[in-house]
């Protein structure tokens, strides 16, 4: 790491020797030296990431060069200097920065300081509008942060030269707040949300990545920062989430708003939903990865945060476990959104709410909020392009003649552990179909059992694994073989109802109380893959098909196992007769 600093300290004396002999031709130079030079400005991880994702509207090819910089001072601003410098971009410090004249700045936040710039000043919202009362930065009850007073004016002067704003909307309420910036406002819809909507078609790809495969649907949960936050009012959530809902019919994931990082480390992020991430909850880091969560998700649980406004905005069944409307503009689209979308019960049965709501969901019942604050969001980066290439006209720069072609967000890379080893089951058997609902165990949250308990040898609590009635070897490449840890195994565990160890992907070893073994594989239908079959999933259903009364006294005809919508059909082969 010692080597980036010096790089980056050789580029900036490079920059600056450079920016008085434009004409001529540097020898060390691959392509013609650049017209114009824009500065990205950065002041916490959302605004890094949004202005990132705005800055490529600006193409190299037309001439630019681009450079970003920290403006110091934040609360949210741990951890920037290094994800600026691991996109591999020219890094200045701000002292550096302020020193230079630019062409152009570009900047998803706006404070006072950012007037020591020898640029013009174009300014963004980092989330969906302006919406936020953060009385901190503005010095006003009423003005939402990024329209303030006190964060445009200096001395009587307007500081940004461009105000981007997603609708028409925010330029009347800045008329109300601070009306000497309204000529510098203009209505440019939302760069990251056209993004979004260009994802859609690779949603089957963010799902997969998400594991909402094998008849899974996806809930994600969304969570902005402060006291008035889902994880605010809620911490518990995430885990009562992926306790409540069943393993195989269900995905859980987690957004939370970089200032939640910044503020308590991603360390501590990780530690407190330690115990949500055994029971299967995966984490989007903040850099990137919501936008596919919102494209990948059924589901969507949220607060008064952007991510959960898009969610909605892309049609997703959306519901809020806190509205934050203490810290709202009371005018504001997002309070709208907070008072009209559909409430979450933290405390009640969050399963039959989710499938509730899904029943009812309208797409059209929050449309009116939705457009009163993302306007234009088919050509927002058109928009948007034309007003930054304007700054850079003079110097000969011209605005491409195709509109920008937003691509699609990257692939989600969640955080996540291992699969849980230790599950909660319920369901029937009734005419060889198997009826299967598996919740994940978490040691300190699990109180009363709902059915019977299945883990796997990789299970070590204390007492769990004395009261499962199945236990089943996940691991293919083990010391022991499988028949042989079978025989040991029904030794050691008298309490145990079914034994099963894996042979494969989709072939296991299943044995049942009093010593009777098949060999059990999934069946694959015509045209399609074979279904892996998961040892604990087969297992619990052997255990229910041995409650069931009327079954057949053998299970050589075979079962059908349903979690959900889903299903799988599994043969069973007996040993050979010797």
């Amino acid at each position: 790491m010692s080597s980036v600093p010096s790089l980056l300290s050789r580029t900036s004396a490079r920059f600056r020797g450079r920016r008085g002999a434009r004409p001529g031709r540097d020898r060390w130079n691959t392509w013609d030296p650049p017209k114009a030079e824009v500065l990205g400005v950065a002041r916490t991880l959302t605004s890094a990431t949004r202005v990132v994702d705005v800055m490529h509207l600006l193409r190299s090819e037309d001439g630019i060069e681009k450079y970003y910089t920290v403006n110091p001072g934040s609360a949210f601003a741990d951890g920037l200097d290094a994800y600026l410098s691991g996109l591999g971009v020219h890094v200045l410090s701000w002292e550096e920065a302020i020193r230079r004249p630019f062409d152009l700045a570009v900047s998803c936040s706006v404070h006072p300081t950012m007037r020591r710039l020898d640029a013009p000043l174009m300014v963004l919202p980092h989330g969906a509008g302006y919406n936020r009362l953060v009385t901190e930065s503005t010095g006003d009850a009423l003005a939402p942060a990024g329209l303030s007073r006190r964060e445009l004016m200096w001395r009587g002067k307007v500081v940004p030269k461009a105000i981007g704003v997603s609708h028409r909307e925010q330029i009347d309420r800045l008329a109300e707040i601070c009306p000497e910036a309204v000529p510098y406002a203009l209505a440019v819809g939302d760069w990251c949300f056209q993004r979004i909507t260009a994802s859609l078609s690779r949603r089957d790809r963010y799902r997969s990545r998400l594991g909402a495969v094998d008849g899974r649907r996806l809930v994600v949960v969304h969570s902005t920062w402060s006291e008035h936050s889902l994880l605010g009012r809620h911490p518990d959530l995430p885990l009562r989430l992926v306790t409540a809902l069943p393993a195989d019919e269900f995905a859980v994931a987690a957004v939370f708003h970089p200032n939640v990082w910044a503020r308590h480390t991603p360390a501590g992020v990780l530690e407190r939903l330690g115990a949500a991430m055994d029971a299967g909850l995966m984490i989007i880091p903040p850099q990137e990865g919501w936008r596919a969560a919102v494209v990948a998700s059924d589901w969507v649980v949220g607060d008064h945060g952007s991510t959960s406004f898009y969610s909605a905005a892309a049609d997703r069944v959306t519901l809020l476990a806190a509205t934050g409307l203490d810290e709202l503009d009371p005018l504001s689209p997002a309070a709208a959104f907070a008072r009209g979308a559909p409430r979450l019960d933290a405390e009640g049965d969050l399963l039959a709410q989710l499938l509730d709501v899904a029943a009812r969901h309208d797409p059209a019942a929050l449309r009116p909020v939705v457009d009163g604050q993302l306007a234009s969001v088919d050509t927002s980066g058109e928009v948007t392009r034309a007003r930054m290439y304007a700054f850079l006209a003079e110097r000969g720069v011209r605005v491409p003649e195709d509109a920008p072609r937003p691509l699609p967000v990257p692939l989600p890379e969640p955080v996540r552990r291992a699969r849980a080893t230790a599950y909660d089951v319920t369901g029937s058997h009734v005419r060889g179909t198997v009826r299967i609902r598996r919740r994940p165990l978490v040691a300190g949250h699990h109180t009363e059992a709902r059915g019977f308990y299945a883990v796997t040898t990789e299970e070590n609590h204390p007492h769990w694994p004395d009261a499962a009635e199945v236990l089943a070897r996940t691991v293919t490449d083990a010391e022991v073989a499988a028949l042989d840890w079978i025989a040991h195994a029904a030794q050691r565990h008298e309490n145990l109802n079914v034994l099963v160890a894996r042979l494969d992907a989709s072939r296991c070893v299943v044995r049942v109380r009093g010593g009777r073994q098949w060999e059990a594989r999934t069946e694959r239908a015509w045209g399609s893959g074979r279904p892996a079959l998961d040892p604990v999933l087969l297992g619990s259903a052997v255990n229910l098909w041995l409650t069931d009364l009327e079954r057949p006294k053998d299970l050589t005809g075979g079962l059908t196992l349903r979690t959900g919508e889903w299903s799988v059909q599994v043969a069973f082969t007996p040993p050979p007769t010797l």
